[in-house]
């Protein structure tokens, strides 16, 4: 974009001027690219048609490409068929994490050489002639390879087709699934479809080699780990065993808890006691009872009573005793059968009474042996509660060398079922699945014409927009006119079109022309400069020469006098005189010889085809023009000729390289400074309007020369379409039209 347009309003800028105020509005940025485009419409045609061209060339010459694509799903969780947990526990990974993790594995080297060995690209000829030149030896050439070693040189084959596969395989995730695409382009159809096939193939077996390698790995630690857990629980069982046989702890009973601790219930010392105890109260019992027969004896107790020889005994007494009886009663107590039966009675008694005592004896005998059999067990139970204390101190120590044997058994026995599980975890089983294998495309995927163009054409437009900008920058020259006030500081007077193939001063003869309308509005804005209308003496500069500063001062003192106002019209461009040949008078003495010392400065003037016009020419060439300049006679025949003219009109030197301007204006009541469209520099305009102000000029206002009309953006159009010019080689040599 224009830079001179971006910029603010200079802080000179003038205010409360109406021509000023009038000049401050400011076009919005994209009638600014319209305009800058418009007036560089050629250069950007010519751009873009050039990138369009190349495009469509280039796309003609390119070798087609061939897409081939498959796509995967690659599941968060593979199927769990054996039910026994994988080595890793992947549901801990963030899914995100994962997957980008997959897509990285998809683009990995080592998966293109996987793919590259096993297909044999370094030696396959489709691939070659697909991707580069082959050798007699074959395979894809590299220069400076003719001085390796062959191996070298195989290496460095294989690494070039690793690269080719890795430039052209593209992954592209599904959005919103875990769906993945795989796709691959070359030159040969069957060879894409060939290697993203193969691609997804290799993938799948690599997930699985991991997860083998991984299960491989396990294994081996889980060995090392079951041999020294075997080790040592050998050994803790051993410990065990000779500590129970040095203590004499003989285990008869155990139990295993909930947590899987071995629990000692029952040893042989505590069954042993336990069956002495029972013994001995069962002897207790025993001699408690022989006692209480002992202590009863001599009368009749329920062991004699339950005697059957004495109750027989007892009951051939009885019998006795009453046939005794009944024969007392008949006969006398020595009758023979009576004698008999008495004898019978005593005999009974007696053995009656021999039987109860051998039953006492047997009772004292039962005693004894009872008390003895107590006292016995009485002893061992005394001495097995000695054993069973010390026993139970041992197994203090027996527990702990228990509990570190259940602790390695069941360290061993889960090492061992993991051993167990990871045999089958995982075989055969992945979570990447081929959802559609790549087929041989019919068509191919590039290029396409009309996407080539299309780019080629924006690329086009943004070289077109890069070129003009780096031009608009370079290009730092007044090229809108509505610049003026904002850049400058000055009102903008008016605009002067660019009229080709007539002479200025016949267009300004016809009222019609635009020139003359320009020149008309200009002489309008300047009746409002001042509160006596248009300033009765100014004078036309310029920076540098043929910016149309001659033809102006022509020009306006023409307008003035077509008012009927009395012009002077001075060429004061005693360096490079025009206005004479301009007008077409011849030249005669002038400005010069005045101010070098002629008085009759009335002499000096010459008639012009209008009569209320009048012209002083520059005169002969003076080698000090400065000199003559920086006196008063200047002053003196400006004050003179407004004595019978209502104007003067100065045709000045430019302002750049010489003196004469500044010292003019200070001579004038102000400076209507002239500027070229697309000419000066706007440094260079600047630094020469601040040497007029330093020389305290009154910069009245602007105009510029040589718009263009066909930039109607400028708000500048008189719509009559005349399309006249002046200076045509304006740059080559500076015609008296161009001063």
């Amino acid at each position: 974009m224009d830079g001179n347009l971006l910029r603010e309003p200079n802080a000179n800028s003038v205010t409360g001027d109406p021509l000023s105020e009038r000049s401050q509005f400011v076009q919005p940025w994209i009638l600014n690219l319209w305009r800058i485009a418009l007036r560089h419409k050629y250069l950007i045609g010519v751009i873009i048609a050039t990138t369009v061209i190349l495009g469509l060339v280039l796309t003609l010459l390119m070798t087609p490409q061939y897409t081939a694509r498959t796509q995967l799903e690659i599941s968060r969780n593979p199927g769990n068929v054996t039910n026994v947990e994988g080595i890793e526990r992947e549901e801990t990974v963030p899914n995100l994490e994962f997957y980008q993790t997959q897509y990285s594995l998809l683009e990995a080297r080592s998966l293109a050489e996987r793919v590259a060995r096993e297909l044999g690209l370094a030696q396959d000829e489709r691939f070659q002639k697909a991707f580069g030149s082959t050798s007699d030896s074959g395979g894809i050439t590299q220069p400076n390879d003719e001085g390796l070693s062959p191996s070298r040189q195989r290496n460095r084959r294989f690494a070039e087709v690793v690269k080719i596969l890795l430039d052209r395989i593209s992954i592209s995730p599904v959005r919103g699934s875990s769906l993945v695409t795989i796709s691959f382009s070359s030159p040969d159809p069957e060879l894409s479809a060939t290697i993203v096939n193969t691609w997804a193939a290799q993938f799948v077996a690599a997930s699985m080699d991991r997860k083998f390698a991984s299960t491989a790995d396990a294994r081996k630690f889980l060995e090392s780990r079951l041999s020294d857990l075997r080790t040592k629980l050998e050994q803790s069982e051993r410990d065990l065993v000779t500590y129970a046989t040095t203590r004499q702890i003989i285990p008869l009973a155990t139990s295993e808890s909930n947590d899987g601790k071995t629990r000692t219930e029952r040893t042989l010392a505590g069954a042993q006691l336990e069956a002495l105890n029972a013994a001995l109260v069962s002897a207790t019992a025993s001699r408690i009872a022989a006692e209480s027969a002992v202590v009863g004896q001599g009368t009749t107790n329920s062991v004699a009573l339950s005697n059957i020889a004495i109750n027989q005994l007892r009951q051939e007494l009885g019998l006795a005793k009453a046939d005794y009886a009944r024969l007392m009663a008949q006969f006398e107590p020595g009758y023979p059968a009576a004698r008999a039966i008495e004898k019978k009675v005593t005999a009974l008694e007696a053995a009656i009474e021999r039987e109860e005592a051998r039953v006492r004896n047997s009772f004292r005998s039962e005693y004894q042996q009872a008390l003895k059999r107590e006292r016995e067990i009485k002893a061992q139970v005394e001495g097995l509660k000695g054993q069973v204390l010390s026993e139970r101190s041992d197994s203090i120590q027996y527990t702990i060398l228990q509990r570190e044997v259940d602790t390695n058994r069941e360290l061993y026995d889960g090492l061992l079922q993991r051993y167990k599980e990871i045999g089958v975890a995982g075989v055969g089983t992945t979570n990447v699945q081929v959802i559609d294998s790549a087929e041989i495309p019919e068509r191919p995927s590039s290029p396409i014409l009309l996407l080539n163009l299309a780019a080629a054409m924006l690329a086009g437009v943004l070289l077109a927009g890069g070129t003009i900008f780096a031009i608009e920058q370079i290009d730092q020259s007044l090229r809108d006119p509505n610049d003026v006030p904002r850049e400058l500081g000055i009102p903008l007077l008016g605009m002067v079109p660019l009229i080709k193939g007539s002479s200025p001063v016949h267009e300004l003869g016809d009222r019609k022309s635009s020139i003359f309308e320009a020149y008309l509005s200009i002489k309008t804005n300047l009746s409002f400069l001042t509160n006596h209308g248009a300033p009765r003496s100014f004078m036309l500069t310029s920076t540098i020469p043929n910016e149309g500063k001659s033809i102006s001062s022509f020009a306006i003192a023409t307008m003035l006098a077509n008012t009927g106002n009395r012009v002077a019209l001075i060429d004061a461009d005693m360096r490079n005189p025009s206005l004479a040949k301009l007008m077409e008078i011849a030249a005669k003495p002038g400005l010069t010889n005045f101010l070098t010392g002629d008085e009759d400065w009335q002499r000096l003037m010459q008639k012009t085809a209008k009569p209320s016009l009048d012209f002083l020419d520059a005169g002969p060439q003076p080698p000090n023009a400065a000199e003559l300049l920086s006196g008063d006679r200047m002053t003196v025949l400006i004050a003179h000729i407004l004595q019978h003219y209502d104007h003067v009109v100065i045709d000045s030197p430019p302002v750049l390289g010489l003196a004469d301007a500044p010292l003019l204006s200070s001579h004038v009541e102000g400076v209507v400074y002239t500027i070229e469209a697309s000419r000066v520099k706007m440094r260079g305009i600047s630094s020469a309007m601040n040497r007029l102000r330093t020389a305290n000029a009154s910069l009245l206002g602007a105009l510029v020369t040589k718009v263009d009309q066909k930039n109607a953006d400028y708000g500048y159009g008189y719509g009559y379409g005349y399309g006249y010019g002046y200076g045509q080689d304006d740059k080559k040599t500076a015609s008296p039209v161009d001063e």
